[in-house]
């Protein structure tokens, strides 16, 4: 049995170190690393906390030791830095003479004497000096910025689209943690039922304010249940749930999935249409496409057919009108999603939200063709900017006249957020994803 090579805190500077050189995603680093040195209970708990908790708030630690640096740092030792004064600020139960300790035996192990000394130094400084205020920024949106770890660039731009109440609101939200939910298999079993397997397990879970059939997860992991593996549910953000209710489905359609991996909404439209009809679930990559198949085989859904085709590329495969309902999920920033993936606030440009609005577009224009007459067409991503989004359906709607907008159909409990034919969900809304689903239907000729 593989053991951390001293304590979770090393590991947690291991998975520091690999996000920022690999440029990978801490959520999949972080499970790699609990599976190698087969982590159990508090040590994955303590870790999945410092890892995730300094990647989040990595602009605000930095501001913290910024006055208590005097020289350039080697890329670790600022991130063992970050590591401890995350715990020394943050998390309450752990002692800062616990830290320190820890911090400088993990620095004489990486390095030498010198720089134990320098990080022994920097933290008994901010130990007995404390951290430096931010009310010194006088400008509201930098200092926004620096309180909430993100880019100052990105909070310009949501106090634009947004003011700045509704933009600080989602940064501070954007910083807890998020909320696990899952969807309810109904071809298998009811809420209720699995409420109860579920308890029995030892996993305890609510049901859904917003979204009939899914359950909030209250204490324990919902994807260690067995019934997960039995096909019961799904883990999915209940905002993403909304998009195969906007689809308006009845069985026996024929939907296309133009983007679907890993493949939770397209199992979604399949268990809606009670396994009947034809689900089409594209994505560009085989590892991918593969992770659909799992699903649907996982959920036992016979009616979803899994394809490998770039989905800019539909109307060389599918003829013209041939699908009832289309979804179009589109690649997007991301920015929604950065209470699950810190790290896209740190990588994400402006220039990407255009490149990809781009990629958006063409997605849309070719799959518009598939749609018959009188089948809707429903465009979502997982971002809150509105150059992806809003501005995507309006676009449109302008470039498609034989298409006119459609009023999304949504659960009762959510459906005063819509306008019309598009909704914007923000993760302060009700503890979910920032989301975005527009809706258009075919004219009749």
């Amino acid at each position: 049995m593989k053991k951390p090579p001293k304590n979770v805190r090393e590991v947690a500077l291991d998975i520091l170190e690999a996000v920022e050189k690999q440029r990978s995603y801490s959520n999949l680093l972080l499970n790699s690393f609990i599976k190698k040195y087969q982590l159990k209970g508090p040590d994955t708990a303590l870790l999945t906390e410092m890892v995730y908790g300094t990647i989040q708030r990595k602009m605000t630690l930095d501001y913290y030791l910024e006055p208590f640096i005097k020289k350039k740092l080697e890329n670790w030792v600022r991130n063992l830095l970050r590591l401890s004064v995350y715990q020394m600020v943050y998390l309450d139960k752990i002692p800062d003479r616990a830290v320190i300790h820890e911090a400088v035996e993990i620095a004489k192990k990486r390095g030498h004497r010198g720089i134990a000394g320098l990080v022994n130094g920097v933290l008994r400084s901010i130990q007995r000096n404390g951290i430096p205020s931010l009310d010194s920024i006088s400008d509201p949106a930098q200092r926004l910025a620096i309180a909430t770890s993100h880019p100052q660039w990105l909070v310009e731009r949501w106090i634009t689209q947004y003011g700045l109440e509704k933009t600080q609101d989602m940064c501070e939200k954007n910083l807890q943690a998020p909320v696990q939910t899952a969807r309810v298999n109904v071809l298998k079993t009811s809420r209720e039922h699995l409420l109860e397997l579920l308890e029995e397990e030892g996993l305890i879970a609510e049901p859904s304010p917003i979204i009939p059939i899914s359950v909030r997860a209250v204490k324990g992991n919902l994807a260690h249940s067995k019934y997960y593996e039995k096909g019961y549910f799904t883990i999915q953000d209940e905002s993403s749930m909304l998009a195969a209710y906007a689809l308006n489905l009845s069985p026996r359609q024929k939907v296309l999935d133009a983007c679907a991996a890993p493949g939770g909404k397209a199992a979604h439209i399949a268990e809606m249409l009670e396994n009947t009809g034809e689900v089409i679930a594209l994505d560009l990559h085989a590892h991918k496409a593969k992770l659909i198949t799992e699903q649907a085989n996982r959920l036992s859904l016979q009616n979803i057919t899994v394809q490998i085709l770039d989905s800019r590329k539909v109307n060389e495969i599918f003829p013209e009108k041939s699908f009832d309902r289309v979804l179009v999920d589109a690649p997007c920033s991301g920015l929604g999603v950065l209470r699950r993936k810190p790290d896209i606030k740190y990588a994400k440009t402006a220039a990407d939200i255009y490149s990809l609005k781009t990629v958006q577009a063409d997605i849309l224009n070719a799959t518009a063709k598939l749609v018959k007459i009188g089948g809707v067409l429903v465009y979502s991503t997982c971002t809150v900017d509105q150059e992806e989004n809003v501005k995507v359906a309006e676009n449109f709607l302008i470039d498609h006249p034989d298409f006119e907008p459609y009023p999304l159909q949504l659960p009762e409990a959510i459906s005063a957020l819509a306008n019309g034919y598009y909704v914007q969900i923000m993760p302060q809304d009700f503890d979910s994803d920032g989301f975005f689903i527009s809706s258009f239907r075919k004219k009749e000729e």
